[in-house]
């Protein structure tokens, strides 16, 4: 379901947001007020939310970032994704609902739905920190996107903060009917393998390409003797994941 994340890098390298000008700040906030739907109280807390710590380098006036606010974020988030899951899934047990949860707060779900409200036209940030990584990106605007809800907690109310969380990150999933499917192929292979009484799953790097900026870690992953699948990823935990669904595609279409 997720669109590839590459023009993000192209954005921030090449035309990073490094507004000082509090005329262009204030513009902004008015555009973030229409996307909310509500008019923003305590203008600070939300350029508190929306600034991250590597900006004080280019203003100096600024100090205080959104990490604070992205702390409250996630516990909003986790438990207002908690509460819709166990009153919509009635009849569904604790394990069902803990990976929909998981499926809900994954970062790349986080990034995906700060993409849908352009968050990244309204992030203070010192490009240089930004690095060359799709996963840096990913993760600041994952960041920002949990600060934002915690700083609509403090404007607005829980209420509020709900209707956020709704509107853009759990019923836009929920249409795709994907958004409770497990993400965790390492998991689902350790299961399988655990049913099976076979050995462990082993993770194998084969060989790490490119630059240090941009490395690409192929892995294989085995069981016993047997070489399941082989992933490629930017990092070695996502190359390891990738190996995963391999191998369960694998195990699925040969009824191992």
């Amino acid at each position: 379901m997720f669109k590839k994340f590459g023009a993000l890098f192209k954005f921030f390298s090449d035309k990073f947001i490094r507004r000082t000008n509090v005329l262009d700040i204030n513009q902004n906030l008015r555009s973030l007020e229409s996307l909310l739907g509500f008019t923003i109280l305590d203008k600070n807390i939300f350029i508190q939310a929306l600034t991250h710590r590597s900006y004080f380098e280019i203003n100096t006036d600024f100090k205080r970032s959104n990490e604070r606010l992205e702390f409250l974020g996630d516990a909003i988030l986790g438990m207002i994704a908690a509460d819709y899951l166990f009153e919509k899934y009635e009849s569904e047990g604790e394990g069902f609902l803990t990976k929909a949860r998981s499926s809900i707060v994954n970062r790349d779900r986080l990034a995906f739905a700060a993409t849908g409200l352009n968050l990244k036209n309204y992030i203070l940030i010192n490009a240089k920190y930004v690095g060359y990584s799709d996963d840096g990106l990913l993760s600041i605007l994952a960041d920002s996107f949990e600060a934002l809800i915690g700083a609509i907690y403090i404007d607005q109310n829980i209420e509020q903060a709900e209707q956020f969380i709704l509107k853009w990150l759990i019923y836009p999933f929920e249409e795709e009917h994907d958004f409770i499917l497990d993400k965790n192929y390492k998991g689902q292979l350790l299961e399988f393998s655990h049913a099976k009484k076979l050995d462990q799953p082993k993770y194998t790097v084969q060989k790490i390409e490119g630059p240090e900026h941009k490395r690409a870690f192929t892995v294989q992953v085995s069981i016993g003797s047997q070489i399941y699948g082989t992933g490629v990823g930017r990092s070695k935990k996502i190359a390891e994941q990738n190996a995963s669904k391999e191998a369960i595609n694998n195990i699925k279409s040969n009824s191992i």
